[in-house]
């Protein structure tokens, strides 16, 4: 247990350059270097042009192809791919036999892909083959060649500044094989002396159990957190252009938030339930299980510890983090609700078939309220199917915001009431507010206009001032 496994995001990737004057190479000289396995993401914006933009929907070259009733769609989005691969080569390399090299392989993965679909789509023209069901794995065919891109260029320029830095590409490209993922991660770094080289390694691996079915874009967290569970990893670090903090800089000011040095696994799960995700859930249960802890570091800070994730409970009750997040509202009342079972059966179904995330939830005896993240065009298919299931049932929508104040231990803190007590001295009203027993979290419910300011007051309250008070603003 002499190595770590780290993994820098696509954000981060973009400043690649700046990363090997601090992360790579920084002050470290001969063996210092190595003992460290390094998994990519897909450089900045990237794997938005190879799939869809993540944020706004726009289409790139997945949903072109699977969407478009002419191909010339997605032939130009595969080509502006290309072209914009090509230009991150010359960014990033200096040497012109380095940038010669790289644009030779943005052209054969690119050209191979191509390819491939052609070939796909002339084979779906035939009755007996029907192209939804090769929809994940031309997803994941895509996907892979952005992560590939990125090492193969970051090996090129370690390699040019004189460090030992070996490629492994875990994507599957042109492999016949179908193995599963702790196979495919065994096999290659078998081979690799952890003590004298530096592994680039593809944060999208191909395998069997095809990893986008289930984690979709978070693959590259599922893949870093296997490699560090079955390497023995001493430690698996995470690197973020931004050090995880007591709230968002953007809402609170810099000066005012506080980094937390440590937390633990639950904490980490809560952050995720509130789209405010440290490392993807089932990525957290890997390492967790294999007792690696985890640390989340600032990518651009290198000699700063960071903040370390493990089993640890906190020595004293306090609030870590306050956060928040907008969410849709699905009420199901009916009269003749109470004393009839299978009601949030059925409701949980609909939400599962329509793939709509539950934040949260509660209910009385004839009202289910869930609190979803989700879009209203996919609540209005919803609430369509809930209706032809319960047609007397009352169903309403609406938006709102969940603000959460989040900590290993919250015991004796008093922050359901003094969460009340500072959004009501700021002027604002909680629509509803709930505490689970366990401790670690507290939400309130906030009409959009509100969640800002209310998490402000409430990061004033707990980490800034962080002292109880006696009484507050009727």
């Amino acid at each position: 247990m002499t190595h770590t496994v780290e993994k820098i995001g696509g954000t981060s990737m973009s400043r690649v350059k700046l990363l090997k004057d601090t992360l790579f190479i920084g002050s470290r000289k001969a063996e210092d270097l190595y003992g460290r396995v390094f998994v990519v993401s897909a450089f900045g914006g990237i794997t938005d042009l190879l799939l869809e933009h993540k944020k706004t929907g726009a289409p790139g070259v997945y949903a072109h192809f699977t969407d478009a009733d002419s191909d010339q769609g997605w032939h130009d989005a595969l080509t502006h791919v290309a072209s914009e691969m090509q230009k991150l080569n010359h960014e990033v390399l200096c040497h012109p036999a380095d940038i010669e090299q790289a644009d030779a392989f943005v052209a054969e993965r690119t050209l191979g892909a191509r390819n491939c679909l052609i070939d796909l789509q002339r084979l779906c023209a035939y009755g007996h083959f029907r192209l939804s069901e090769h929809m994940l794995q031309i997803r994941e065919l895509l996907s892979g060649l952005g992560e590939a891109h990125s090492a193969f260029v970051t090996t090129l320029m370690l390699q040019r500044a004189g460090v030992n830095a070996r490629l492994v590409d875990l994507s599957g490209w042109r492999d016949e094989g179908n193995v599963t993922l702790d196979e495919r991660i065994s096999k290659v770094m078998d081979g690799i002396d952890l003590q004298a080289e530096m592994p680039i390694v593809t944060g999208y691996a191909q395998c069997a159990e095809g990893l986008m079915r289930e984690y979709d874009r978070g693959y590259s967290e599922v893949t870093f957190s296997r490699l560090a569970a079955l390497s023995g990893a001493r430690e698996a670090i995470i690197h973020k252009e931004f050090h995880l903090s007591s709230c968002d800089p953007k809402i609170v000011g810099k000066t005012a938030v506080c980094k937390i040095g440590r937390t633990n696994f639950d904490v980490a799960d809560q952050l995720s339930n509130m789209g405010m995700e440290a490392i993807h859930p089932k990525a957290a249960k890997t390492l967790r299980q294999a007792d690696v802890p985890l640390r989340v570091t600032n990518a651009f800070e290198p000699n700063d510890p960071g903040t370390l994730i493990d089993d640890q409970q906190a020595e004293a009750p306090a609030v870590e983090i306050v956060t928040g997040l907008d969410i849709v509202t699905l009420e199901v009342f009916e009269q003749d609700m109470v004393g009839v079972k299978g009601y949030d059966a059925v409701i949980l179904e609909v939400l599962t078939r329509h793939n709509v995330r539950i934040v949260s939830k509660v209910s009385n005896a004839n009202t289910i309220t869930h609190y979803l993240d989700s879009s209203l065009k996919t609540m209005r298919r919803v609430e369509k199917d809930i209706a032809q299931a319960f047609p007397a049932a009352e169903i309403a929508t609406r938006t709102l915001s969940m603000a959460s104040v989040i900590g290993r231990d919250l015991n004796g803190l008093s922050v359901l009431s003094r969460g009340l007590c500072a959004i009501a001295d700021a002027g604002l009203s909680a629509i509803g507010a709930s505490q689970g027993p366990r401790n670690v979290d507290v939400q309130f419910i906030l009409e959009r206009d509100a969640l800002k300011p209310a998490i402000r007051a409430m990061h004033t309250e707990f980490i800034e001032c962080a002292q109880p008070r006696l009484t507050c603003a009727a």
